[in-house]
């Protein structure tokens, strides 16, 4: 569904990746871990155009987006959930959502998602009325994700979705990761640095240093790889 082929991204004069490379197949939970400023959120604001590479190339379904703008990229089917979340804090949680569904026009296939959300998360149900800004950390992560399947995305970019979050609420959010994949089939590209979590809901992941792609494998053999563990896992 995605390729990354060999993209730098710079910031200014800035490098901030050097020629990464991965790919998501349909259907995935795909990870990318490292430490922090290792480079994950800019890999995913150069697919989700926010950042452009200077040099490579990333094609969604086989075609190049690496130039387009993301207004364009979301209507093609990609969605990011931002780190910090980034809700509108005066809009109601309807409100919120319906943004989510701004650039659609089918409006039964936007009432049958928005009741799906709501399936998916009662608490947001119960405060559709609420202004954004009252809500709690996790409630508001569950709304960022919310707003971004009411785009009806074929590919969802989830950046940090446990930063600052309570452990519970870090596995209900995981929970839900895993619970969409299964319910709607929508690929996931998840950058996480609970590398623990990430690796366990994900089929695959990949590692990231400095910028660059260093490891790649299926997520259960990265859980039990020694170097993963002494650097990522506390192990």
């Amino acid at each position: 569904m995605l390729e990354i082929n060999g993209i730098s991204t710079y910031y200014g004069n800035i490098q901030a990746l050097h020629d990464v490379s991965l790919k998501i197949n349909e259907g995935e939970i795909i990870t990318l871990i490292g430490a922090n400023g290792a480079g994950k959120t800019t890999t995913l604001l150069s697919v989700s155009g926010i950042v452009q590479p200077k040099s490579g190339e990333i094609l969604f379904k086989g075609e190049p987006i690496h130039r387009m703008k993301p207004d364009k990229i979301v209507k093609m089917g990609i969605c990011q959930v931002p780190e910090g979340r980034h809700i509108f804090p005066y809009l109601t949680v309807s409100e919120n959502l319906d943004l989510g569904a701004f650039l659609r026009k089918d409006r039964e296939g936007i009432k049958k998602d928005l009741e799906q959300v709501y399936d998916l998360f009662p608490r947001l149900a119960e405060r559709r009325h609420q202004q954004g800004g009252t809500l709690s950390g996790g409630e508001q992560q569950m709304l960022a994700i919310s707003r971004a399947l009411m785009a009806r995305p074929r590919l969802l970019l989830l950046d940090e979705p446990s930063l600052g979050l309570a452990p519970l609420i870090v596995q209900q959010i995981f929970e839900i990761i895993r619970k969409i994949k299964e319910e709607s089939g929508t690929t996931i590209f998840l950058v996480e640095q609970n590398a623990n979590l990430a690796l366990k809901v994900a089929d695959r992941g990949y590692v990231m240093e400095t910028g660059r792609v260093t490891m790649e494998d299926k997520a259960s053999n990265l859980l039990s790889n020694e170097d993963v563990k002494k650097a990522y896992l506390g192990i």
